[in-house]
């Protein structure tokens, strides 16, 4: 099996996106791997016009991860107000457990390190998401407490199907990378 590779991303991949991310998350094809929002959430959980005001915002990266030249995972990474954001953070279903997840955390982490030099790194996770909770907090992130309401009524977020759902924040601390 060859190497992954990391790049940034070009409008060009958009579309790619789109499908990855909605595979990772929505439907029943993402019940295929462990991240699948689909028993909270209906609706898209990404679109083009988001990808490509990630792509133009300055200090903001969508970071891809591939093999032989597949897009297999992505994340979106920026320097939000000098903390890192960690986001989108999408694996092809049929390639989770593997440890490209780990790989492109690792990648993206380093990143934001070396490219913006921020010291630590945030994420906002669905609090009710215990198993992806814990995927992180064994990656070195850990829960601030902080918790922030869902947007009900945005349809860019998805479509809840639950009236619980709220993000917390979590957060890991980065060492200073050359």
């Amino acid at each position: 099996m060859s190497t992954l590779t990391f790049r940034s991303a070009t409008a060009a991949d958009i579309p790619a996106l789109i499908t990855l991310v909605t595979s990772a998350y929505r439907g029943d094809a993402s019940r295929a791997g462990w991240t699948t929002e689909a028993d909270l959430l209906d609706g898209a959980r990404i679109d083009a016009q988001g990808l490509q005001a990630d792509l133009a915002r300055p200090r903001s990266t969508i970071l891809l991860a591939e093999r032989d030249g597949h897009l297999l995972a992505c994340a979106h990474v920026a320097d939000d107000s000098g903390k890192g954001y960690f986001g989108m953070f999408s694996v092809d279903p049929a390639q989770q457990g593997g440890g490209i997840g780990k790989q492109l955390m690792d990648a993206a982490e380093a990143h934001a390190a070396r490219e913006w030099g921020v010291p630590v790194m945030q994420m906002t996770v669905i609090d009710v998401r215990d198993e992806l909770i814990a995927f992180y907090e064994r990656r070195g992130y850990a829960r601030t407490g902080i918790k922030k309401p869902f947007p009900y009524g945005d349809e860019r977020f998805g479509i809840p199907k639950r009236d619980d759902l709220r993000f917390e924040i979590l957060e890991k601390p980065l060492a200073a990378r050359p």
